[in-house]
């Protein structure tokens, strides 16, 4: 009575812990909903989901039931740009520059000087000029040295030359960049000097603008600071000896240009409309045209709430979908319940998605070629709970998602259609999939779909022939990439809700994993064994239509709780036989351990929920027949309990049939010379055991499936234990 008792309060403890983490995930994905429905109701149009589109003919009237003043945003944008193209270029006097031209020109200077005052008078033209030549190679003609050195004047020629060179550069020579000076403004440039912290800016004509082509010019316009005439030949001295020295020293700074336009464009005083009340903005039976968008949008900015009516039918329609949800995870659509960890993947899914639709709403504001749903990963958000979770939710969402998002007024009807199609295509082309490659090719069917709905909404717009390549390339790599991207997403969420996936199933179903390879070394016979369970087991699941690959995987795990004790299992004993010099109870003790220590080490290799069961329900709660029926042969009172499996009975197919694999295939090895017909009768009598004790009741298997299982044990066990011919031995030599 004790043990009655505990197992009742464990059983109470177990259900208010159970309700308590139902109750935290229908908060929190309510808590999620609430955040959806006050983006949608914060970014909504006052006039609801009108279909309302360029070049579309209005299906009813909007009128302005209030003056509004609204910005255009078009006319302001134009005006910014003409005031940006009369922003001039900003060129930057470089005083380094000009310093290095001076000084070359004074080093020129004061070397003349020098020659001059000590071998004039006693040497020649000639060898001033080789003098020259040698210290400025290739800077002067011979003949205008010579005249420098005949000219009786030369020393007032020197400072003539260097106050036309301090002319040139404080003038400036300006460096034109070959391109992008057309972007600005074409009459004038503005010079920039720096000169310490005092900072100057001039306004310059381009015709007035010196370059190195027409410095020659400048050289001739120069006119003397101070009021002395000179001779008109020292302007031939000046071009002469000047010019080898004149370098750039004004360049175009386009970060100082950038600075001015961004000046401008900020002083620009923006262009305000006016909507007088009871303008009719929209006039049915009119061709609607981008101004009527522009005020329709001015309309639902100013007002964004005004119809409580709108309101009201949003917050209805997430109401809905959030007991849609609820519904979902009940297990009356999808066929089971949803754990919690799945709960909040589906409620994160679903709020990323709306809130999403409506974002890429107000950023792609829709056209007769781009509907904002291309943009949007929809055949993603469908593909992860179809292999996560199971293909009929996927398929439930693919319906759900799309629609909630039309009649929320994030999509259009173009949107709704692209959007529907590609997520039930995701939830069908994922049904077979059985390697990761199988993504990629999921998301090419996903594009190829994707481009035949939009071909089908452009002819319907009747658009024009240049809208169809970008909509069709948006449309394929929208597809494609969602295949590729659930490549990225599906291993860490793998982990993170521990799911039975058939990528993460054939990991596990690897011979070499460590586990197993120690199972083949501790427990040679449990391991045989588990080889030829999972055999039958996969034939029999693929014949009724469950999961083949997980019945395998939690065959070959089922017994890793025997690893502990193998000894104590016949199958690894060689002769001798423990359980022969202990009691009943205590060998019962030992077997049913096996069972609670798989569940452990299961939970420690973080197998998935769903293999875990399969150990946990493969002998279910029935009693170890032998140790009991030798139990009571000692004590006629002992009880049942003591004796059975502390496991539940199968809850699923693939558990139910691990169960019936196990037992056949350890009571088969028993028959001696069998054959189809015994094996087929063995068989049967094991299952209608199961199935008298109740061990079937929950796994939803019909009397069909049981019989087809049968069917397939047979033929496996058949073809494993068949009649072998005697080999004669052969006669001495």
């Amino acid at each position: 009575m004790k043990k009655i008792f505990k197992l009742k309060e464990y059983a109470s403890t177990f259900s208010s812990r159970f309700s308590q983490v139902r109750l935290l995930s229908v908060l929190v994905t309510f808590f999620a909903f609430m955040i959806v429905m006050v983006v949608i109701l914060t970014t909504m149009n006052t006039f609801g989901n009108l279909d309302i589109e360029v070049g579309r003919v209005a299906e009813r009237d909007i009128i302005a039931e209030q003056t509004v003043t609204y910005t255009d945003e078009k006319a302001t944008q134009l005006r910014i740009e003409a005031q940006k193209n009369l922003v001039p270029a900003v060129f930057v006097v470089s005083e380094q520059a000009g310093q290095e031209m001076l000084s070359a020109y004074q080093h020129f200077a004061s070397f003349s000087r020098n020659f001059f005052s000590e071998f004039a008078p006693d040497t020649s033209p000639a060898t001033y000029r080789s003098t020259i030549q040698s210290e400025f190679p290739g800077l002067f003609m011979g003949e205008n040295l010579d005249a420098l050195f005949m000219e009786p004047e030369r020393e007032h020629v020197i400072d003539y030359c260097q106050s036309v060179l301090h002319y040139i550069i404080q003038t400036g020579v300006f460096a034109l960049p070959r391109t992008g000076l057309e972007n600005y403004n074409p009459e004038t440039v503005e010079l920039l000097r720096v000169s310490g912290t005092r900072l100057d800016r001039e306004r310059i004509n381009y015709r007035q603008i010196v370059v190195l082509s027409n410095v020659i010019d400048l050289i001739n316009r120069f006119t003397p600071p101070t009021s002395a005439v000179f001779p008109a030949h020292y302007r031939n001295y000046a071009i002469a000896l000047v010019s080898p020295f004149i370098k750039e020293n004004v360049f175009f700074s386009n970060e100082e240009t950038e600075k001015q336009i961004a000046a401008v464009a900020a002083r620009v005083e923006p262009v305000l409309n006016t909507i007088e009340e009871g303008k009719r903005v929209i006039r049915k039976g009119f061709i609607v045209s981008e101004d009527d968008i522009r005020e329709l949008r001015a309309l639902n900015n100013a007002f964004p709430r005004s119809d409580i009516r709108i309101v009201a039918a949003k917050i209805l329609i997430m109401c809905l979908l959030y007991g849609l949800l609820l519904l979902i995870g009940s297990g009356t659509i999808i066929g089971q319940r949803l754990k919690e960890s799945e709960i909040y993947l589906v409620s994160a899914l679903v709020v990323l998605y709306i809130i999403g639709s409506v974002f890429t709403r107000d950023v792609f504001t829709g056209s007769d070629y781009l509907p904002s749903a291309l943009v949007m990963p929809t055949a993603l958000a469908i593909m992860l709970p179809s292999i996560l979770i199971n293909a009929p939710l996927a398929l439930a969402l693919a319906l759900a998602l799309p629609l909630t998002a039309f009649l929320g007024g994030a999509f259009d009807l173009p949107s709704y259609i692209f959007a529907l199609t590609s997520g039930v295509v995701a939830s069908v082309a994922l049904r077979t999939i059985k390697n990761r490659m199988d993504l990629l090719r999921a998301g090419l069917i996903i594009a190829c779909a994707q481009m035949v709905v939009i071909i089908a909404i452009l002819l319907d717009h009747r658009s024009q022939a240049g809208f169809y390549p970008a909509a069709l390339c948006w449309a394929a790599f929208n597809g494609i990439a969602c295949g590729m991207l659930v490549l990225g997403f599906l291993p860490p969420l793998e982990r993170a809700l521990n799911a039975a996936t058939v990528f993460r199933l054939s990991e596990l179903s690897d011979l070499n994993a460590p586990i197993l390879k120690q199972l083949f070394s501790v427990a040679p016979g449990t391991y045989s064994h588990s080889l030829m369970v999972a055999n039958l087991a996969e034939a029999a699941c693929q014949d009724i239509g469950a999961n083949p690959l997980l019945a395998r995987v939690g065959a070959y795990y089922h017994d890793i709780g025997k690893m502990d004790q193998p000894q104590y299992f016949v199958e690894n004993q060689s002769g001798y036989n423990p359980h022969d010099d202990i009691p009943a109870r205590l060998s019962a003790t030992i077997i049913r351990s096996h069972v609670k220590a798989g569940i452990e080490k299961a939970r420690h290799l973080k197998l998935p929920q769903e293999v875990v069961a399969i150990i946990g329900e493969h002998h279910g709660n029935s009693v170890i027949a032998w140790f009991y029926n030798k139990a009571l042969e000692q004590d006629p009172h002992v009880s049942a309990e003591d004796f059975s499996y502390p496991g539940t009975p199968p809850h699923t197919r693939e558990s139910a049939v691990v169960m019936l694999a196990d037992v056949s295939e350890a009571a088969v090895r028993t028959l001696e010379k069998p054959n189809a017909a015994k094996i087929e009768k063995f068989i049967q009598d094991l299952i209608t055991a199961k199935v008298s004790h109740g061990q079937l009741a929950q796994s939803e298997l019909t009397f069909q499936d049981l019989e087809t299982i049968k069917k397939a044990f047979v033929k496996v066990l058949t073809g494993y234990y068949h009649s072998r011919i005697e080999y004669p031995k052969l006669k001495k030599s």
